[in-house]
């Protein structure tokens, strides 16, 4: 019986250390992602993992995050053609209303987010 306890109490140990740094690579590996300028950044993942919790993944906002924060339909004609680079820059970077500061990410993965969200326009 305490064999068993002891052997137990080994194996726990040993899963948890071993979930702890797999937990800790894939911490990493992400942030990594996020910081790293060397590469053109992937627009749709970047948009995808930062921004299709609230907008979607299309873009429509149909997500039920975006509908409780009321995000905006990055797919709206109207919108697109009265919203400027600059601004969707400055919105990304520093937020704005309910949206979230991406200060975290590079001014290349913020270009690449605006050029992205251009590309949404229907």
């Amino acid at each position: 019986m305490k064999l068993r306890f002891i052997s137990a109490v080994i194996l726990f140990v040993f899963v948890s250390v071993f979930a702890a740094g797999v937990a800790g690579r894939l911490a990493n590996s992400t942030r990594a992602n996020l910081d790293s300028s060397d590469s053109a950044p992937d627009a749709g993942a970047l948009f995808n993992s930062q921004c299709g919790k609230c907008h979607g993944k299309d873009g429509r906002a149909k997500t039920t995050r975006g509908k409780l924060t009321h995000a905006r339909d990055l797919t709206s004609s109207e919108w697109q053609n009265d919203v400027s680079d600059e601004r969707l820059f400055n919105s990304i970077s520093h937020g704005k209303g309910k949206m979230p500061a991406f200060k975290k990410l590079s001014d290349d993965q913020i270009d690449s987010l605006v050029s992205y969200v251009r590309q949404l326009k229907k």
